[in-house]
């Protein structure tokens, strides 16, 4: 009789087991794929292809980059909040996650209750460049440059209308009295382009995407907008250096999943992930690119979403900055 019940709460007890441990055993189980909602080039691009690699190595599965531009991000994120939530289909989302909810843009989502956040995996400065041939050498020579242009130099911002480069680019405006032309972008790569090519006088973007074009002299550095420099570009000042006293914009990018997705497989997927980012091969690559590690909890993704999107609708209503 012993026997028996013993057995037989065995039984009972193996279904909880198997489930509490079934994601470490079974995921991935078919190729895993990370939607990138902007064109490929920039530095959310660099940070998935990393990840990419390195995860593909680990689960034994492909893992596969897909950029997916359009509509300020919304085109790939509606892609991964219609997804079975089943951890194949993931996000590499950002600030605009937060910005479009701050500047009341209409879409098919909430991201604070359709998408679960994984891992905030690295923050970075924004940075004001110039094309050489503009003649701009430094902030001050940026200046000088737009007094006397009003309204005339371009300005390339990434993220396009209603982006973090805009609202970045209004708030410095508006501190300093300035106005640029600005030009809306589906992404880092292709603003890049036409800076190098001369068609753009003028770019607001991720440092770790224009890093290697400052080090070849194919883009002068002008300013970062966080309170620090970047040891990646050490000799670049800050805003603040330059007597623009509290301005501080700093952006993020991370991986999230569709809110359905089991709490087991989330935080297996944020083991695995910030296992990879804080390999020091690995960390010493992002910070080379300009990335700044973060690589902290789930909730700090959804968090960050929470908090930046308060802050950002008071940058919104003061710089008159609405959705399309």
């Amino acid at each position: 009789m012993k026997r028996r019940s013993f057995l037989h709460a065995t039984a009972l007890a193996l279904p909880a087991i198997a489930g509490g441990g079934a994601w470490a055993q079974t995921y991935p189980t078919r190729n895993v794929r990370i939607v990138v909602p902007v064109a490929a080039g920039g530095s959310a691009d660099k940070l998935s292809r990393i990840l990419a690699q390195q995860l593909s190595e680990q689960w034994k599965h492909s893992v596969v980059v897909e950029n997916v531009p359009g509509a300020s991000g919304a085109i790939g994120t509606l892609q991964v909040v219609r997804a079975p939530a089943d951890g194949h289909t993931l996000l590499l989302g950002g600030d605009q996650l937060a910005v479009s909810l701050a500047i009341g843009t209409p879409l098919a989502y909430d991201a604070r209750k359709d998408l679960k956040g994984i891992v905030k995996a690295v923050v970075n400065p924004q940075l004001l460049v110039a094309r050489p041939s503009l003649g701009v050498k430094d902030f001050a020579g940026y200046v000088e440059l737009l007094k006397k242009r009003p309204g005339e130099v371009t300005l390339a911002l990434p993220g396009g209308k209603g982006s973090l480069q805009h609202l970045a680019v209004e708030m410095l405006n508006a501190r300093l009295g300035l106005r640029t032309n600005n030009i809306p972008y589906p992404g880092g790569g292709p603003a890049t382009l036409d800076v190098l090519g001369g068609h753009i006088d003028t770019m607001l973007i991720t440092l770790a995407a224009a890093t290697q074009n400052v080090r070849l002299g194919k883009l002068v550095a002008l300013a970062v907008t966080t309170p620090t420099r970047s040891k990646a570009l050490p000799n670049v000042p800050t805003l603040q250096e330059l007597g623009v006293a509290g301005y501080v914009v700093e952006s993020w990018q991370g991986l999230l999943a569709p809110a359905a997705t089991p709490p087991a497989l989330i935080a297996q997927l944020n083991r695995d992930i910030v296992g990879v980012l804080r390999r020091p091969d690995i960390t010493a690559q992002l910070e080379d690119l300009g990335f700044n590690l973060a690589a902290g909890t789930s909730g700090d993704v959804d968090k960050t979403i929470a908090d930046d999107a308060t802050a950002y609708k008071k940058v919104a209503l003061q710089a008159n900055i609405q959705s399309a």
